[in-house]
């Protein structure tokens, strides 16, 4: 059964609570944006380019995280 929790964790180089932590905090991220996509539908001259910008960062992360384990 523990397999079903390690196996994608390990195949990235990771164990289960630091992929846990750093998926938990992409989710957070991407929450925060959620946000202020709504408030940028709402009111188009706030967060202009907020989540184009972060979203280019976070791909970046996930490039070179993805680059480290290789």
């Amino acid at each position: 059964m523990s397999n079903l929790f390690t196996k994608h964790p390990k195949s990235v180089g990771e164990n289960y609570f630091t992929h846990f932590a750093k998926a938990f905090s992409f989710c957070y991220q991407l929450l925060v944006l959620i946000l202020k996509i709504l408030a940028h539908a709402i009111f188009p001259f706030i967060y202009k380019d907020a989540t184009s910008s972060k979203i280019k960062q976070m791909n970046e992360e996930m490039q070179q995280r993805k680059n480290k384990r290789l």
